[in-house]
């Protein structure tokens, strides 16, 4: 379970930056190169690396090197541990909602 919270932490802290959640929504659709990243932002090629590194280390992203480019892609199993997680409390907040939707309704009936 502490394992599991940990990768939720980085998971959440790594999504936490716009520029991280961009990056992440970019290489989503295609496999881009590291450089082809950089380009797209107007940040110095360090501060893009960092980016990266906080993303794989929360494992929402797999690098790898072909010669002397390093290619980047989503890893989409880290989403799926996070959306399990936000599951739980979507179930918990509807049951919540729908037993709030009948008390009002039951009160409403009352008053007429």
């Amino acid at each position: 379970m502490v394992e599991y919270a940990v990768s939720l932490d980085s998971i959440f802290g790594a999504l936490a930056d716009p520029t991280r959640r961009d990056i992440l929504r970019r290489v989503s659709s295609q496999q881009l190169t590291v450089s082809q990243i950089a380009e797209s932002y107007n940040l110095s090629f360090a501060a893009v690396s960092k980016h990266l590194m906080v993303l794989q280390k929360a494992k929402l992203i797999l690098k790898h090197r072909v010669g002397r480019r390093q290619f980047v892609r989503a890893q989409p199993q880290a989403l799926k541990d996070a959306e399990e997680y936000l599951e739980w409390y979507r179930q918990f907040w509807n049951q919540r909602f729908d037993a709030l939707e009948i008390y009002l309704k039951e009160d409403q009936d009352g008053r007429q």
